[in-house]
């Protein structure tokens, strides 16, 4: 039997979780991006689940690398200028549930922050990073502990 809090579905039996440190093999990501989104995904799990948040081989754990660091024109003002630009991130995440391996997986994230161009990245990078954090552990733990 499962039970649910905050919507999550866990095993009963499992009692904690662990969230390795993410490493940047994005070019261009700024050097923070690791710990940042590393502490986003552990805030997640402690906020809104009730296991206990230890440094490795939790009951769920969750691993994996950040991939994609991209920032890209989206709409086109006039010849050669960009309106708007957008901030792409891209996690690959490798998740382990030890009481049910039916719900383990391996699986990339990616979400999306636009920004204005008359702006440039450095001004706003934080900001969006926050943004797109927040989105891409709501997906790995929907993914992983809502069963979508």
């Amino acid at each position: 039997m499962h039970y649910g809090f905050s919507g999550a579905t866990i095993p009963p039996e499992a009692k904690t979780v662990s969230v390795q440190y993410f490493q940047n093999q994005a070019t261009l990501a700024p050097p923070t991006l690791s710990q940042s989104f590393t502490e986003a995904l552990r805030d997640r799990l402690s906020s809104q689940t009730r296991l206990g948040l230890v440094n490795k081989n939790g009951d769920l754990n969750f691993e994996g690398s950040i991939t994609g660091y991209l920032t890209s024109p989206i709409a086109i003002q006039s010849t050669d200028l960009a309106a708007l630009n957008r901030l792409t991130i891209t996690v690959s995440v490798k998740y382990n549930c030890t009481f049910d391996e039916k719900k383990n997986f391996e699986q990339s994230f990616s979400r999306f922050a636009d920004y204005n161009s008359a702006e440039s990245l450095t001004t706003v990078e934080e900001e969006l990073i926050r943004q797109i954090n927040e989105q891409l552990t709501l997906d790995i733990f929907n993914r992983a502990l809502n069963d979508w």
